[in-house]
């Protein structure tokens, strides 16, 4: 599997707001719904997935989707704004049921592709059915121990690709960049006495360095210039600019230096 990132606002309006849920069949996806808190009414927006780590400018996510609901409503009034990640299967179909054909009553559910509400409550019946003995007409299509994603090549080769040069080949690269090349507000990976340091100087020319490289596997990690953490390309650990473990599968800070 793989980690996708997606982005999500909640807009007021003076407007009477539509009733459902739509989701686009464009790219990138926007999907559309409202929801209540009280006496307030809101329209969720979410959208403008992207792998994490990718190797991307992601300062205006948030300002897409602000786009997409000013289209609909002039005066929407952006309230919050989140984002978050899932884990992607490569034949976008989630993994559940045995965790292994070798260990008994150990199961898996994963790979939700963002429709987390909808599939963990297939996963519950498909599970629950395996426990009390039942045959569930789902079964087969979740299975968890199956091998065809590797039929999806492109993809599969796109995520060799990745974790091929984030776990080797990045790491005999030398950074063009030295420390004077770090802008206010701004993160990279630098050479500093014949080592790779990933430094981030804050508005106030605060510099926070870190070893960037992943606790998890060693994957080199990215930087994210929207949210200023340090995320994994290989499998979707994130780290604050300082170090501080924020996402799995990584446990461990990063070493951060004086």
């Amino acid at each position: 599997m793989y980690q996708e990132m997606s982005y999500g606002i909640a807009i007021q309006t003076d407007s009477n707001l539509f009733q459902g849920m739509y989701i686009n069949a464009e790219s990138p996806t926007i999907s559309l719904r409202t929801a209540t808190d009280g006496d307030r009414n809101f329209l969720i927006v979410v959208g403008m997935d992207h792998r994490v780590g990718a190797k991307i400018d992601l300062e205006n996510a948030y300002d897409n989707l602000e786009s997409v609901a000013k289209s609909l409503y002039q005066d929407a009034r952006v309230l919050y704004r989140w984002n978050t990640q899932d884990c992607i299967t490569l034949d976008k179909i989630p993994y559940i049921g045995d965790f292994s054909k070798t260990m008994k009553n150990i199961y898996v559910a994963t790979g939700y592709k963002e429709w987390g509400m909808t599939t963990s409550n297939v996963a519950a019946n498909i599970i629950s059915d395996k426990i009390l003995g039942k045959k569930n007409k789902y079964e087969k299509i979740f299975t968890s121990t199956r091998i065809n994603p590797i039929k999806n090549r492109w993809e599969f080769g796109e995520m060799l690709k990745e974790t091929t040069n984030s776990l080797i080949i990045n790491k005999f690269k030398i950074p063009q960049d030295k420390l004077n090349d770090v802008g206010l507000d701004e993160g990279k990976i630098i050479e500093l006495d014949g080592h790779k340091v990933g430094v981030y100087q804050d508005q106030d020319g605060n510099v926070f360095a870190i070893n960037p490289i992943c606790s998890h596997l060693g994957c080199e990690l990215s930087w994210n210039n929207l949210d200023k953490t340090w995320d994994c390309p290989c499998h979707g650990s994130r780290f604050d600019y300082r170090g501080r473990w924020l996402y799995d599968p990584a446990i461990d800070d990063l070493k951060f230096l004086e």
